[in-house]
């Protein structure tokens, strides 16, 4: 079975150079006015919701703060009211363009992937079709806030957005646009959604035409910026752990003295005419998987029917009690299924979706699926079907009101909708929801002559949905109030000697390990891991694909509960439990609240310790996992990490560390029998050899005593030995493997190397793997790669090394045009080159340090990330003052040291190349006539 490599994909990277060289001559920047700070008037407060606090500045700016003293970070997040739905005709995709150019600089601040990695920040920018947000969330320091105000601030009216930008980034933005076009589903989506809208722009792509991305002009794209990004077209949102009262002084600081603009913007008034009859498309490409999809227009996300849509589309698609579901997977019809509606400020679509392999009847499968939504009204759902349906709906909302992080991000997604408060009033609406609700929508817009799929069928009746008109937010929210309190968090210290100071290890009776650390959390949150490690090299040959499915059963009944009504639990408990496993271990991940965090370990421990392994869900499963290796088939990513990770990691195939074909996944999944998935759970599970860790809010003497009574006396039959891992020297390979009708290419480099994470070299190489290809925007393959020759739209490197075992890895990604595989290939050894010859510098290192070091700080602020580290010491022996001292370690490199060790540990000659694209396709265009 596949052994995934999850990459970290970066967004952009500046030239410093010339953004100062040519800033003068390509900006059109809106000069801030600024006045005494003495003559600013004060904001005014309009508006409080359960802990956010609205505020207005005199030039427009809308404010909205959201202290949480529970988290040492704080985010910044500023949203813009403009995205695709703004663009005009020849300006498709420019709010995505604009997007990436904010990134370029401006005169403050001219450098801001440095600046960004320098300050520790988990940044990004997105744009959608009603808006664009930028947010970074870092360290809580005085510092750091008042440099990403200023930030904000100045890059709002005076970001350079110039033309030797808009040449480089154009390139990335295409790559960025091919690597959507290798997605057949995203494509059909885009077909159908383009299709259901005759003339609103939510009918067209937000990352826009390939003609108008190549072709757009530097001064329109600039009048673009200058419309759009004005304090009294944003809300800037700033939620963590800050002082009210002093950030809004810092805010007004900061924007208010930012002149509001004389222009007016344009009220977009375009609305697509009602639909009188079905409509189809098709798409013919290559691919793997077959996909049909039925969009029906709904009204906007503000309306008072959408929460019943929301409603009706986990009717329609939640695994496993959903309509589509049980009609098109638990038949075996379908492999995969799903329905969903876009949450927009105008009239938008519910998408149903069923994905079916080459094999079966596509045209089946869509029959099925039309008739089952066809039909929905003829059948209601039942009361507790809609509760269902609510809860697992309720269970993320309140669960995201945990993280002032999290809460500080939706908030964009509701401006665009027409006012961040939409959140709770959808949260309202959703409670209130009921089978009537329901049944009234799916009659108003479940229509033949609504829906946008397969072949046109004339009518003698036609029976249209009138799509109502958009609400007036500004008097639906005018005097809302909230309905609910969230408990707050103590102020928490993230330094490892804090953590350790709190944290309580013990051992139960059959040798599990337990850490927790108990701390009041917002929300009375809490997060929890746990890993259970089972045999050993010989007694797991030839169990890979049974502990995959082992695992992967676990959650799908017990013998108390069936699959649904484990879901139902869960979700009724608001509790994510994510179990994840091979044969040598099994994991579960859980995020949950205090009150119900007793019921959700029972709960847990039910489904570890008494599956039932259904038949029926047996097969469906292996239905489910064999789309998703045919889906991989064809994919350049899937195929160079298959092949790289084969190469570097050659185990025997009776091994369960193998790495397997696309074929043998297929073939081992056709083989595999329920019993011996059984056999495999009988021998090898148990929790002597277990590790658990919990940190949030909780009672820590019931949690001990309750594990010990859940876990402390379950024990494997086979006994359980870590099996070591070594480095493997391999031939060095630099392979091409063709994928045909792929507009996008993937580039993987890797080679595994003696080292672990004691080596006196490790700090070493973190920061020089740091500055290579980490960080944010600023490392030096993303500089080269993505900002100067604009060749990939992300760029990066991963440096790792062994806590037990000296096995330390290197590996590097791109992804591009197949055309640039030459160009991208000579940059990356070039740019290793020049790190081996000359290294880095002091002030690189200056900046890297202080970007990493806040980085972790950041990191350990996070529970979920905390406890997945107390996890894992507990396993390896280790605490949190190996933290504590390998930190000082790096803060104390010097660059000489890093040079050294670069060059030492980074060989090119060493590395292993597997490049997957449509080359032969890019060879024979070069060649070509025309492009002659």
């Amino acid at each position: 079975m596949k052994k995934s490599i999850v990459l970290a994909v970066v967004l952009l990277t500046v030239n410093l150079v010339f953004a100062q060289k040519n800033k003068e001559k390509d900006s059109k920047k809106v000069e801030a006015k600024t006045e005494p700070k003495s003559v600013l008037p004060a904001p005014a407060k309009i508006t409080s919701v359960e802990g956010i606090t609205e505020y207005h500045l005199a030039n427009g700016l809308r404010v909205l703060l959201f202290p949480d003293p529970s988290k040492q970070t704080i985010t910044v997040n500023i949203t813009y009211m403009v995205g695709s739905k703004h663009e005009n005709y020849g300006e498709t995709g420019m709010a995505h363009l604009l997007e990436h150019l904010v990134f370029k600089g401006s005169p403050k601040h001219q450098n801001i992937p440095q600046e960004l990695t320098s300050h520790g920040a988990s940044p990004n920018g997105t744009t959608w079709v009603d808006r664009t947000n930028y947010f970074e969330t870092f360290n809580a320091t005085d510092e750091n806030l008042k440099w990403a105000l200023d930030l904000e601030s100045d890059r709002m009216v005076n970001s350079f957005i110039a033309k030797k930008d808009l040449d480089s980034e154009m390139t990335v933005v295409r790559n960025e646009f091919e690597s959507g076009e290798n997605d057949p589903f995203r494509v059909l989506l885009e077909r159908v959604t383009s299709t259901a809208f005759l003339w609103h722009n939510y009918g067209k792509s937000t990352i826009g035409a390939r003609a108008d991305l190549e072709n757009v002009p530097i001064d329109r794209l600039q009048g673009f910026y200058r419309r759009f990004y004005q304090p009294d077209n944003a809300v800037l949102a700033v939620a963590g752990k800050i002082d009210e009262v002093k950030t809004l002084e810092l805010i007004n600081n900061y924007f208010g003295t930012i002149a509001k603009p004389q222009r007016e913007l344009q009220k977009t008034y375009t609305v697509d005419p009602t639909q009188d009859g079905e409509r189809s498309v098709s798409l013919r490409r290559v691919g793997d998987v077959q996909v049909a999809i039925a969009a029906y227009h709904v009204p906007a996300g503000s309306h008072k029917d959408f929460a019943a849509i929301q409603i009706l589309a986990r009717l329609l698609g939640s695994e496993p009690a959903g309509r589509l579901y049980k009609n098109l997977v638990d038949t075996k019809i379908a492999s995969s299924i799903g329905s969903f509606a876009f949450s927009f400020k105008e009239p938008s679509l519910l998408l149903n979706y069923v994905e079916v392999l080459k094999e079966k009847s596509l045209e089946d499968a869509k029959n099925v699926m039309l008739k089952t939504l066809d039909e929905f009204t003829a059948s209601p759902p039942s009361k507790e079907d809609v509760e269902r349906a609510k809860n697992e709906i309720l269970k993320q909302i309140e669960l995201s009101f945990n993280s002032s992080q999290s809460i500080c991000l939706q908030l964009s997604t509701y401006v665009g909708m027409g006012d961040w408060r939409l959140l709770f009033i959808n949260r309202d609406r959703i409670k209130a929801v009921t089978t009537l609700d329901v049944m009234r929508v799916a009659r108003e817009y479940l229509k033949q002559d609504n829906r946008t799929v397969g072949i046109f069928i004339p009518t003698e009746k036609p029976d249209r949905s009138e799509i109502p008109p958009i609400p007036d937010v500004n008097e639906m929210v005018k005097d809302y109030k909230g309905t609910q309190a969230i408990a707050q968090g103590e102020s928490f210290d993230p330094s490892p000697a804090n953590i350790e100071s709190r944290t309580v290890r013990t051992e139960l009776q059959n040798g599990m390990k337990l850490a927790i650390l108990s701390k009041k959390t917002r929300g009375e949150s809490v997060e929890a891991r746990i890993t259970l490690r089972l045999g050993d090299l010989n007694s797991l040959q030839n169990k890979g694909a049974a502990g995959e499915y082992a695992a992967s059963m676990l959650n799908k009944g017990t013998s108390k509960h069936t699959r649904q009504q484990i879901k139902d639990e869960f979700d009724r408990l608001k509790a994510n439990v994510n179990i994840f496993g091979g044969p040598t271990q099994v994991a579960v991940n859980i995020s949950t609240t205090r009150p119900n965090l007793v019921e959700v370990l029972k709960l847990v421990a039910e489904v570890l310790k008494e599956p039932n392994f259904p038949a029926d869900e047996f097969e469906k499963l292996k239905s489910e996992n064999l789309a998703n290796v045919e889906s991989q088939r064809s994919e350049p990513q899937a195929i160079a990490i298959n092949k790289i990770q084969r190469h570097v990691s050659p185990f025997d195939k009776s091994d369960p560390r193998y790495v397997s074909t696309f074929d043998e996944d297929v073939a081992d999944t056709k083989a595999l029998s329920l019993d011996v998935v059984k056999k495999f759970y009988q021998d090898f599970y148990g929790a002597d050899n277990g590790t658990m860790s919990m940190v949030g809010d909780f009672d820590p003497d019931e949690i001990k005593a309750l594990t010990a009574d859940l876990f402390g006396n379950w024990k494997s039959l086979k006994p359980f030995t870590r099996i070591a891992n070594k480095a493997v020297q391999v031939q060095t390979i630099n392979e091409s493997i063709e994928t045909p009708d792929k507009a996008n290419a993937f580039f993987v480099a890797n080679y595994n190397f003696e080292f672990r994470d004691d080596n006196p070299d490790y700090p070493a190489m973190v920061m020089s793997n740091f500055m290579l290809g980490g960080g944010f925007l600023n490392s030096r393959l993303a500089t080269r790669i993505r900002q100067k020759d604009g060749l990939s739209y992300g760029v990066g490197s991963q440096f790792s090394a062994g806590a037990l075992d000296p096995v330390g890895s290197f590996f590097a990604y791109a992804i591009y045009a197949p055309e640039n595989v030459d160009k991208l290939e000579t940059a990356f050894r070039e740019e290793i080159g020049k790190v081996i010859t000359t290294g880095f510098t002091a002030d690189e290192l200056t900046a890297a340090k202080s970007g990493w070091s806040q980085q972790r700080t950041v990191q350990r602020a996070q529970d979920g990330g905390l406890a997945g580290t107390l996890n894992n010491y507990l396993f390896i022996k280790r605490n949190l003052n190996w933290d504590e001292a390998y930190e000082k370690k790096v803060m104390d490199l010097t660059v000489d040291q890093i040079n050294e060790t670069a060059k030492k540990y980074l060989k090119m000659e060493s590395m292993n190349i597997v490049k997957a694209g449509d080359f032969a396709k890019a060879k024979a265009k070069a060649a070509s006539p025309e492009k002659k």
